[in-house]
């Protein structure tokens, strides 16, 4: 769980919107901050799965990708967290730099947020479901150790699938309305429609 935490957080951090430099101690400090906090949200519920023995199968199977799902959620929000506060670059359709916008900043990390459940949500969901399934065949009693295989190479699948899936959810280059965004930008433009890079 912390190295997948540690993966997710740096991967957010280094592909985020890069309309400002951050200062190292800031990446490092809300790295570390969102590393734990995620650790601790994805390690929390399967500490309490293991005290308690839950009755129902399906739930106790797909508990965990639900878990994983809502943490690869919350830590692009919370890695990127500085996009909706600081605001992101607005452009026209030239490339010129317009402004700084707090709602594109929000809308690029909910963008973003909502690819990365697609892709973990799918990749851990779909495994479960089959390793549910295989258990009731007559070759998981004859080689039980088979699952691990099966869940992994399932796993790996899924995933290669879902990653070009997941990022082309949303361009990488997205639109938005200037009637949505902060009045001093659309003061300062008589566009209608703006763009905004949204990271990865």
């Amino acid at each position: 769980q912390l190295s997948f935490c540690t993966y997710s957080t740096a991967f957010n951090i280094v592909n985020g919107n890069a309309s400002y430099n951050r200062r190292p101690f800031e990446s490092i400090l809300l790295g570390t901050g969102v590393i734990a906090s995620t650790a601790f949200f994805g390690l929390f519920p399967r500490l309490l799965l293991m005290k308690s023995a839950m009755k129902n199968v399906f739930l106790r199977e797909t508990l965990p990708a639900a878990i994983l799902t809502q943490v690869s959620a919350m830590n692009v929000a919370a890695s990127r967290s500085f996009e909706p506060v600081r605001g992101i670059e607005v452009m026209d359709k030239e490339g010129n730099v317009v402004g700084y916008s707090r709602k594109a900043g929000t809308k690029a990390v909910s963008d973003t947020a909502t690819s990365r459940v697609v892709l973990f949500g799918t990749s851990a969901f779909i495994p479960e479901v089959f390793s549910h399934f295989f258990k009731k065949t007559p070759l998981f009693v004859r080689y039980p150790q088979s699952l691990w295989t099966l869940k992994l190479s399932c796993t790996i699948l899924v995933m290669g699938l879902m990653v070009p899936v997941s990022f082309s959810m949303f361009p990488q280059i997205q639109r938005i309305q200037c009637s949505k965004l902060e009045q001093e930008i659309q003061s300062a433009t008589e566009e209608t429609e703006l763009f905004y890079n949204r990271g990865v």
